[in-house]
């Protein structure tokens, strides 16, 4: 690889004193937009191979920047080093907006954005790695929807990340088809981390907290991919109980507060050997198309599957939550399962089945089952078809098992 220095950087890091220890190097430089330009000039002129270097400071950019050269590596001297603050950014939809395959974003951070943090858009064989993107006034609905936002890529690892604030999801995968999300922090946002449309993914090693949601697995119904294929395992998900700020009609505006893992209308998921504690709704919810707050808003998109199914959940660790539901419909809920003292059950399923699918007693054929096999833990069937009629908690339907999915296979990544 070759690697350009970053001469204006460099005399600016030099000029204030700012070396590679010590607090001076993360002030704010007081530079114009030249500042910006020549990072921008040398994004433009990078050829394959080439590694971009910012050294460590805390730069004010008043507008976006972009990469769309292959093969280049955005490196910086680590996250809590080099800080790209876009707090008074003028222009531009993201910090950084990323249309190129073959590279590596790592070891910087994208701060206060009016928009999205870091969009990555329809590349192939993306590294990013050991970069935070945080709203430093913490969880606010004016902040921007995305952190960490990796759209129709093939081929992804994203790991040692941190994504704090986001209005709408801290980590996003999304339209994307073999993915590793692996070992980040996500924390204070509407979702901590969300997989949608994607097929298979590995979320494994994460630290998911005080969001609204931990980690969402979703399929929306106007997207032309529908998602499968998702294994969330080996992760700690616990206090998800901040109060949704997401922006009203989004889809994340409908996740409860309180909700540790949340499947929606996504098929063949497998939820194992997390601890998964304190979320207040439920530790984990399983739900469909007809039990969301944007139920008839969207278009579907032809063979868009708005039941969850083969879901097999089993292994865990389970700690407390169900005890302050949001809302009052959860609230009756728990109020009708378990009187004035008692918890939802860990695992809720919403109730709702594709009636093609179902044996002659009504429940699912067992290839689409929703399994349970995690003792103690006990599923609710909220039956929201029948306006929750007849609540049945640990139904023998669901103690049942599939057979585990295969590990994502990452192809050769850059670096």
């Amino acid at each position: 690889m070759r690697s350009r220095d970053w001469p204006i950087g460099a005399v600016l890091v030099s000029m204030l004193g700012l070396g590679a220890c010590g607090k001076e190097e993360t002030q704010t430089l007081q530079v114009d937009d030249g500042f910006r330009a020549t990072l921008q000039r040398q994004l433009i002129e990078a050829r394959p191979g080439e590694v971009i270097e910012i050294p460590a400071g805390r730069y004010s950019l008043p507008r976006g920047l972009s990469l769309n050269v292959s093969g280049v590596t955005l490196r910086g001297a680590g996250m809590d080093q080099t800080i790209l603050s876009f707090a008074g950014q003028l222009q531009g939809a993201e910090g950084l907006l990323v249309n190129a395959s073959d590279i590596i974003i790592e070891d910087l951070a994208i701060e206060d954005t009016p928009g999205d943090g870091l969009k990555v858009n329809e590349g192939r064989n993306v590294v990013i790695r050991r970069v935070r993107a945080e709203w430093t006034r913490g969880s606010h609905e004016d902040n921007g929807a995305y952190g960490i936002y990796p759209v129709q890529v093939d081929n992804l690892l994203l790991e040692g990340c941190v994504a704090i604030g986001a209005s709408d999801a801290g980590i996003y995968v999304g339209q994307s088809r073999n993915v590793v999300v692996r070992n980040n922090r996500a924390e204070r946002n509407v979702a901590g981390i969300e997989v949608e449309n994607t097929i298979g993914a590995d979320v494994y090693g994460n630290l998911v907290r005080e969001n609204t949601g931990g980690i969402l697995v979703f399929n929306m119904p106007d997207l032309p991919q529908p998602g499968h294929s998702t294994r969330v395992y080996q992760n700690r998900i616990e206090d998800n109980n901040t109060p949704n700020f997401g922006a009203e009609g989004t889809p994340v505006a409908s996740v409860p507060a309180g909700s540790g893992v949340v499947i929606n209308s996504n098929d063949r998921v497998e939820i194992f050997d997390n601890f998964i504690s304190r979320n207040e709704t439920a530790n984990v919810i399983v739900s469909s198309y007809f039990a969301t707050g944007y139920q008839g808003t969207r278009e579907m998109a032809p063979g868009y599957d708005p039941w969850p199914e083969t879901i097999f959940i089993h292994g865990n660790r389970f700690e407390g939550g169900g005890s302050s539901p949001d809302g009052l419909k959860l609230q009756a809920l728990r109020l009708a399962v378990a009187g004035l003292g008692g918890r939802l059950p860990d695992v809720l399923w919403d109730g709702y089945a594709n009636p093609a699918k179902l044996d002659g007693e009504g429940r699912l054929l067992p290839e689409f089952a929703i399994c349970l096999d995690n003792d103690p833990a006990q599923m609710l069937n909220a039956d929201l078809p029948n306006d929750s009629a007849r609540l049945v908690t640990g139904d023998r339907q669901h103690r049942c098992q599939h057979a585990p999915l295969p590990a994502v296979d990452l192809l050769p990544l850059p670096g």
